[in-house]
Order: structure tokens, then sequence, then C-alpha cells
């Protein structure tokens, strides 16, 4: 998709491979070469910039912190490639916050859960709401589950956009990784918050811990509230992710947890992100 006046396109890493250079078509049919201006191969993120490019609207970007399950979504992209004019699929938000395993072993957090059918061909294309702003980019899908697409929630994307257009390039496979799905504890249904004795109004609830991970070598457990990530209260996922990013592999974090009410801090020790073993 095109993020700016002056030809800046985003997709997913793995469409580009490693090319440092591609065609892209615009919506009048019209055909402009493109170089590439960096990847975040680790994230699946990319970022291209049209040649000489023409008058263009961009798309966009919008907040997918504000999206709730069950939201009407529309996924665009060349699925199949198919030739002729992008195909568009509507369906709504299933779930939020997860992670998945890609091929290759590659870790995917921050994923947006859509039953929008996505093909192979989609990729890279975004994930609308209903005011037609990007929310997400098309990513993955599950080759045998039915109704299972996934798109990297945007606001996980700003940052690392901001960071390849300063020469940031690819980020490292040895990121630091922590390896749990959250959902903000406003986002809670009622039931959910009953079942697991969430009293707290603020904070991160853990929906899933990635096996081997930092997360459950230190004993976090499903139904825990993240509170604060070394100190510095939390309210989001994104707001964990930001604390972590900024941190590296081997590194302790201090997490304040509320477990049905009782308050505890559990240290983990993050680990290498493409090197965790789930």
């Amino acid at each position: 998709m095109i993020i700016s006046e002056d030809g800046l396109v985003l997709t997913n890493a793995h469409v580009l491979g490693n090319a440092t250079t591609a065609e892209v078509t615009l919506f009048d049919g019209d055909t402009r070469q493109a170089v590439l201006v960096g990847s975040a191969p680790e994230d699946d993120v990319a970022l291209m910039a049209l040649v000489d490019p023409p008058p263009v609207v961009p798309a966009e970007l919008g907040n997918s912190a504000d999206v709730r399950v069950g939201d009407s979504v529309v996924a665009i992209g060349n699925a199949l490639d198919l030739g002729g004019t992008p195909s568009v699929t509507q369906g709504i938000v299933s779930a939020k916050d997860r992670i998945i395993q890609a091929p290759g072993g590659l870790v995917l957090e921050n994923l947006i859960q859509t039953d929008a059918a996505i093909n192979p061909g989609n990729s890279g294309g975004p994930l609308l709401n209903a005011l037609g702003q990007v929310v997400g980019i098309n990513t993955a899908i599950i080759s045998d589950a039915q109704n299972i697409g996934f798109a990297i929630a945007i606001d996980a994307v700003k940052p690392l956009i901001e960071e390849i257009k300063a020469g940031g390039g690819t980020i490292r496979a040895d990121q630091a990784f922590l390896g749990v799905s959250m959902v903000a504890v406003e986002d809670l249904l009622d039931a959910t918050r009953s079942q697991y004795g969430v009293t707290v109004e603020r904070g991160v609830f853990v929906t899933e811990l990635v096996p081997g991970s930092a997360a459950e070598q230190a004993g976090l457990e499903l139904g825990d509230v993240i509170l604060e990530v070394d100190g510095e209260p939390v309210r989001t996922p994104s707001d964990v992710a930001t604390i972590i990013r900024a941190m590296a592999p081997g590194d302790t974090i201090t997490l304040l947890v509320d477990r049905g009410g009782e308050v505890q801090e559990i240290d983990a020790v993050l680990t290498e992100r493409a090197g965790t073993g789930g």
C-alpha cells in the first residue's frame, strides 16, 4: 500500500524476499519502478519508494488499538495472482494480539485475526476498518484452518516505518522477546473477568504463552494481568512491546503482575525472538 504522497510503499518483507527493486502497478494500471528503502524481516515489514512517483493519494493509517473484536473489516490484495483489479474480501475482527509461528521458525506477534478471506497474493495489502483506514497488513494464513487469517496490527508497524525511514533497516533476529499474547484489561468481557478474578481496571491481560519463551520460563500464567514493566505502568499490548523492543536478549525485566487479586513481582530473562522454541 502507498502510505505517503512522495510514494513510500509498505508491504511484507516476505513479499520482496532478497529483491531490492520491484515493479508497482498503480490503480490506474500505470507501472512504476520502486527501490527498497529498508526492511525488518523479523517483523515481516518492508518499505519501498517509487522512482519518480506520480501524484498519489496515500492510504490513511488508522489506530489498531481502537479495533474491537466483532468490528467489520475489509482485506484488499491480489489473491492468487489472478490479474486484473485487486480482490476485496469482507469479514470481522475475530481476535487481537495473536502470536503465531510462521514458516522458517519466525515468530510473528501483534496480529489481528480475521475471518475476511486472506489468500496467497494478499500479503502486504491493507486490512481496513469501516472508515477505510488501514488497521493492519495482511500477512499470514493457516493452511489447515478455515476462516482464519492474520494481519500485523498497524500500531506495531508505525514505529518500524519511522525506524526504516531513518536508516534503521533490518531488525536483527536476536531481538529481545518476552513471548506472550495480550489484550488490554479494558477490552475484557465480564465473563473473562469473573473467570480469572480480574478486579483491576488498567493493565494487560495474558491470553497465551509461547512455549519455551521468557514469559513461560518466568512462571507467568494465563489470566495474569501485567500492571508494570520495569516500573513503567502499561495499559495496552503496544505499551509492553515498546518497552521490550528497547531491550536486548539476556536482559532481566521485572513484571508487576496481578494474579487473582494478589499482586506480585516476576523477573523474566528475555530470550532471542527467532530462537524461541514455539
